[in-house]
């Protein structure tokens, strides 16, 4: 994976979009595999209130050498994320064969 995750905002304060880019600096084709984000609700304040994962499949196969981007809607329950709150996807794990 290279950078971390980014994106805009949608068209919920309780949704991003996540983009990511993968490259397979391995010898064999990736033909299986996760992405778990921790997505973190922020208060008003900038207080850290939690962090919720989610899991999503990888975007594959991804040949040796080459790269891919993946682009995922993470979203939480809306009344996690009450008016004057937001969502940031901070925390990325993945696994992949």
């Amino acid at each position: 994976m290279r950078g971390g995750p980014a994106g805009p905002p949608t068209d919920v304060r309780w949704c991003e979009r996540v983009t990511l880019e993968f490259l397979n600096t391995g010898d064999r084709p990736v033909t299986s595999g996760t992405v778990t984000f921790g997505t973190h609700i922020i208060g008003g304040l900038g207080i850290d209130w939690a962090t919720l994962h989610s899991t999503h499949k990888l975007p594959l196969p991804l040949a040796p050498g080459k790269k891919k981007t993946g682009s995922w809607r993470v979203c939480v329950d809306g009344w996690r994320v009450p008016a004057g709150m937001h969502i940031e996807t901070k925390d990325v794990a993945f696994t992949w064969k």
